[in-house]
This record gives structure tokens, sequence and C-alpha cells, in this order.
């Protein structure tokens, strides 16, 4: 069985990069890389050269770190074909339903616009990972920047549809800011309270909230209980003035 060795990266205030290291042949992938310091450190501390870049989206705080990291390294860039044009210069341009090898390690492409309309995921089925960049995050999804709320919503259904057992790999540290919001919506959810709990635990420990199970999240996050498009919109804008 496939087994990847996953490493959060904290990077600029609130972003994760992911180390993603195949067990099997020692092939390094990183994902989103923000900046590149934070993850040059984590890679010389482990002894890791990285073979690939792997982008699930053009925002700048996720792609920023990849010139640096591509002239250290080497690492061939990954990202979606439909966003070659404001992604970073890209080695392999994908699209949904390709498969994307880290060492014996495979991923399929995802397709989940709606925080951009290029956004893409990785799915290591396999090895049960996902990395899901800023479409869906622990007890909440990414604001609503390009796309409609049906191609959104869509693509949480794809997310969703997934095993629980999934690892979910997100963009950023937002679990605790969004299960006070979740709250507000479903206050009576025991899947809920019982990870905003943990969430606390972590935070005040000062240990990530993420990975986190899909499992987990079909239970507890309130994006992915919406019945249909117009459900999620009006969640999606309630959080979006939420204060």
């Amino acid at each position: 069985m496939a087994t990847i060795e996953i490493v959060p990266v904290p990077a600029l205030s609130d972003n994760y990069v992911w180390l993603l290291r195949d067990a099997a042949t020692g092939t390094v992938a990183v994902v989103d890389p923000g900046e590149a310091a934070p993850v040059e450190a984590a890679l010389a501390q482990r002894g890791w050269e990285p073979a690939l870049i792997l982008l699930t989206h053009h925002h700048g705080d996720h792609v920023g770190g990849v010139a640096a990291l591509k002239a250290a390294h080497g690492a061939a860039v990954i990202g979606a074909a439909a966003d070659a044009h404001r992604l970073p210069a890209l080695d392999r341009a994908v699209t949904p339903g390709d498969a994307v090898a880290v060492g014996e390690c495979q991923a399929v492409v995802i397709d989940t616009p709606g925080h951009t309309r290029g956004h893409i995921a990785y799915h290591f089925a396999e090895a049960g990972v996902l990395a899901c960049g800023d479409t869906l995050f622990s007890l909440g999804c990414g604001r609503m920047f390009e796309g409609s709320a049906e191609e959104f919503f869509a693509a949480l259904r794809r997310l969703a549809a997934l095993p629980d057992d999934t690892l979910v790999l997100c963009g950023h540290e937002y679990t605790q800011s969004n299960a006070r919001f979740a709250l507000t919506v479903e206050p009576d959810n025991q899947a809920l309270r019982a990870r905003a709990a943990e969430v606390e635990a972590q935070c005040a420990a000062g240990r990530p909230t993420v990975p986190v199970t899909l499992g987990v999240e079909k239970a507890a996050n309130p994006f992915l209980h919406a019945r249909d498009a117009t459900e999620f919109a009006a969640l999606r804008a309630a959080k979006d003035s939420f204060r």
C-alpha cells in the first residue's frame, strides 16, 4: 500500500505549505509554497530534496515561493492547464482526471472551482490524502472569489464523496475562527462541538489543527451539510460578514 509522510509547514501569517514524501521511493513534493524560506528550512532539517511542486491555484500566498524553490532544486512545477496563464511557469499543465505521481503514490486531479475558477485538488486515493488548497477548510470553506455558488457547491460535493478516512490538507489555519461561525449555524451538532473543543486544545498547545479526516468534516462542517447551491450561497455570505 502506498504511504505518504506528511509535514505541515507554517508560512506567511496563517498558510500551510505541505511536504509529501513517498515512503517507498523517498520522492518529495511541495504543495502550494507561498514562501520559500520556511520550506527550505523544513527540507534541510530532514535532508529532503523536492522533485515536484504541486499547485492548487494561482493566489500569491500559494505560489510566492515557487520561483526560488524551482531555482534551488529544479523541481517540476505542476498546476492547472486552465490557469496556466496566471500560475508560475508550469513544467506540466494538468486537467481534471489526470494522474500525478509522487514516487509510487498516484494522485488524481479533481476540478474544484469556486474559490478561483481554475482551482484543483490532488487526491491520493491509496494513501488516503487530499491536498485541497482553499476549497475546503476544517469547519469551513474558501471565499467565493470567482465562479458561481453552483460550481463551488458541486466542488464540495465531489470532495465529500471521497472516503471518510481521507486526510484533508488545506491551505490555511482557519479552524478556530471557522468553529466560532459554525457553532452559530449548528449549535446542537455534537460532532461540531467535539471538534471545536479539540481545536481549542490544539491551538492552546500551539499545534496545527490539520490534517483532519474527511469523516470528521462531513459530520461537523456546516458547508458540507448545505442541501443545494442556494443554501450554500447563503451560508457563504453569512460567513463573509461574520465577525
